[in-house]
């Protein structure tokens, strides 16, 4: 006997089924409508931290980093108001929604443009003396650089030297090296053997990793000390970002790059993973440089007509089928950074960052085109890896009392290494030099409102630098290595720095801001040379202390929206540091500089007057002069070494030079922008 089921069986007519699509497309329909995705209308990147809010601003929340945010908060017939400080303002209702995209359009101008790098803490660009130039990420995406050194020169505000290829050395106002001062995420660079030759360090940064970056022109001394004469370069890199919500927000971005002048092969990608409290980032950059290629349109002295290179164990002198190709001069190089952030509540972000660049072998092109009795001069010549880790912890507590509204912690360790290879032509005989530094710093910088508008910021810092310097001889033939004179002596080699500074800033109503500032510095250097079998020099032990005041006193003047007047007097000082005192090298064949135990402090006195103007709020027009006067320079000049003024030096007689004070100089300028904004979409 079988059991027959019977079977339910559902027959959709044509107008069920179209029933049921109208659903779902409702359903879908209004599940999007509960998500906004905000877009910039002329780049059509994603707009984070865009605020959403209704009219009497009792719901409101955040769009995150991939630019969505969830309406599901506010009823469809709600008045609501997104709004960001660079974009304009949208007003719309819920229920008028037709897309889930929206378009913002940017203003004209960002009418308060906020900068760091002033007094360390975030204040409004129209309330600062001091010309400052500022790049956002947006400015620095477009402009696309291979190194941060390019960043810089792309600034069209900072002139950039380049020996090499894998160089780049700023200079502001006719300051350079280690008398302009770098910083990244509120550390000094500066080390105590940035030298007064051109230098490449900041190379080191990535500039795929760079979030923004600020130069602020003329003495800096108030509030970052020794080494700010001509300017402070400012990079802040990218900075974790938590979750606007209780879920996990993940972000992440990517970029692969080709150039053909000297064949760079560029990939970098960056990833952000953060939650309410936690945030996590991730960024790795790797670039490969050819040998560089120059225009048909050069000077011929940087033209390659031929190059050295061992053949069968020999030097031998090749022909270069194209001049033009600055044969031996490619590099690479490579940026690992790792940020965690930790939020736990609305008063303290605590940030720790670890920042790692490698470079390989770099050549020192310009060292290797020079000839000699009309022959090539070097066989090699060039740097070798520089590498540059940082590991830094940087705490702001927000809570406010008597002595501050905001503190800031920063510390930072760096270790920092660069060495130097060349021999001569023909020759065995390969020279290395080793420069090791470790770097420890601490700052503490607070901000108090005394009275709306009006803030005190104060704060203390103390460095420390040590430095291990080495140097051989090898046989590249044999193996064979002995000692020989290191760069810097081959003892101790300390570098302290201690000092505290103040400043105030009161605003006179809407039309003007005044700002003063006082430093007060101790800079200590000790140097010990233990070995004396390669020169008898005259004194074992370089120790100096110097200690400094310096100040400033800046006015700024509103009349109206579309005017500024800016005046800003202000004094710096460089303390001379382990390079400046104790180094033995030669700038260039038949040069050698030896060190200079009497050497004092430069000071730099300066007045800079600036005018803002706007037109029909699509032009700016900025003008800014400047004079600065100059006592106790750093020059080099002909010197003695025990009575003589040449001596032998890596088998050559070498004139004998060392950097000493100049009574004087003056530097003055004028620099001129303008900016037009023919329309958003351009």
């Amino acid at each position: 006997m079988v059991d027959l089921q019977a079977k339910k069986v559902l027959i959709l007519t044509p107008m069920k089924k179209i029933l049921i699509v109208f659903i779902c497309v409702f359903i879908f329909g209004n599940l999007y409508s509960q998500t906004l995705l905000f877009k910039d209308a002329e780049t059509n990147e994603l707009v984070a931290d865009v605020a959403v809010f209704n009219q009497d601003k009792t719901k409101s929340t955040l769009s995150n980093s991939n630019g969505e945010v969830n309406l599901s908060i506010f009823l469809s017939d709600e008045l609501i108001s997104i709004q960001h400080p660079t974009y304009k303002q949208v007003v719309f209702k819920k229920s008028e929604l037709n897309t889930y995209i929206i378009h913002l359009v940017k203003e004209v101008f960002e009418i308060e443009e906020f900068v760091i790098s002033a007094y360390r803490w975030e204040q409004n660009k129209n309330e600062i003396p001091n010309k400052i130039t500022r790049l956002t990420q947006k400015e620095i995406k477009f402009s696309n650089p291979q190194t941060a050194a390019d960043l810089l020169a792309k600034s069209n505000e900072v002139f950039v030297q380049k020996s090499q290829l894998g160089g780049g050395s700023p200079m502001i106002r006719g300051f350079a090296t280690n008398t302009v001062l770098l910083v990244v995420d509120g550390v000094r660079m500066n080390n105590a053997i940035f030298r007064e030759g051109n230098l490449q360090n900041v190379i080191s940064l990535d500039a795929n990793a760079i979030e923004s970056s600020e130069v602020v022109f003329g003495p800096g001394s108030v509030t970052y000390g020794s080494d700010a004469l001509g300017g402070v370069m400012d990079f802040h890199t990218l900075k974790p970002k938590l979750s606007t919500s209780e879920d996990l927000d993940f972000s992440a971005n990517a970029l692969v790059r080709y150039s053909s002048a000297n064949f760079e092969k560029t990939a970098h990608v960056d990833f952000n993973l953060g939650i309410a409290r936690w945030a996590a980032l991730t960024s790795i950059s790797f670039s490969d440089f050819d040998d560089l290629k120059m225009g048909s349109k050069n000077n011929d002295e940087y033209q390659r007509l031929e190059y050295v290179e061992q053949v069968n164990g020999v030097d031998s002198v090749l022909g270069n089928s194209d001049p033009n190709v600055q044969i031996q001069s490619g590099y690479n190089q490579i940026n690992l950074m790792q940020k965690l952030r930790f939020r736990p509540d609305k008063d303290l972000d605590i940030v720790y960052s670890f920042h790692y660049s490698r470079l390989s072998d770099v050549p020192r092109y310009d060292r290797l085109i020079r000839y000699k009795n009309g022959t090539l001069d070097f066989g090699d010549w060039y740097y070798g890896p520089q590498k540059w880790m940082m590991h830094s912890l940087n705490a702001v507590y927000s809570k406010s009392n008597n002595l501050f509204d905001d503190l800031r912690l920063t510390m930072a360790y760096q270790d920092y290494e660069e060495s130097r290879y060349d021999r001569k032509f023909r020759s065995e005989e390969l020279t290395e030099a080793f420069e090791k530094v470790n770097a420890y710093s601490l700052n503490l910088d607070f901000d108090k409102e005394l009275k709306r508008e009006n803030n005190l910021f104060y704060g203390i810092e103390g460095v420390y630098n040590s430095v291990n310097s080495t140097a051989y001889i090898k046989n590249i033939n044999t193996e064979d290595k002995f000692k020989t004179q290191s760069r810097y002596p081959d003892g101790k080699n300390d570098y302290t720095i201690l000092a505290a500074y103040i400043s105030y800033k009161e605003n006179f109503g809407q039309n003007i801001t005044t700002i003063a500032g006082v430093r007060a510095n101790y800079v200590s250097m000790q140097s010990t040379l233990k070995d004396t079998a390669f020169f008898d020099f005259p004194f074992s032990e370089i120790s100096v202390n110097n200690s400094a005041v310096n100040g400033s006193l800046g006015l700024v003047y509103r009349p109206n929206k579309n005017w500024q007047f800016n005046l800003n007097l202000s004094s710096g000082f460089h303390a001379p540091n382990i390079d400046d005192m104790a180094k033995i090298f030669d700038p260039e064949p038949g040069t050698i500089i030896v060190p200079n135990e009497n050497l004092k402090p430069e000071y730099a006195y300066n007045i800079d007057l600036g005018i803002q103007k706007e037109f029909w709020d699509i032009v700016n027009l900025n003008i800014t002069g400047y004079y600065t006067y100059l006592t106790n320079a750093f020059v080099r000049r002909d010197y003695t070494f025990n009575g003589q003024d040449s001596i032998s030096y890596k088998g050559e007689l070498s004139k004998v030079m060392a950097i000493v004070n100049a009574d004087e100089a003056v530097i003055y300028g004028l620099s001129t922008s303008l900016n037009i904004e023919f329309t958003y979409n351009i």
